[in-house]
């Protein structure tokens, strides 16, 4: 959680605290970001993909 959390606050919070001038355009944005790094986010980590196909992946390759 703590690696995700600074990730976000560098990649979409930090030299961008000005775009931001209500609570819910903020809170729009967390969860844009949320859904982009879940579902669009290549990771190294996971062979390069995101993590959703990651799991999806590791789940099809462990059934067969």
């Amino acid at each position: 959680m703590e690696t995700f959390f600074g990730r976000m606050k560098n990649e979409m919070f930090y030299g961008f605290e000005n775009l931001y001038q209500t609570f819910e355009e903020f809170s729009k944005a967390v969860d844009e970001y949320i859904d982009y790094y879940n579902n669009k986010r290549i990771q190294k980590k996971n062979k390069w993909m995101p993590p959703v196909a990651f799991r999806e992946a590791s789940l099809n390759f462990s059934v067969l």
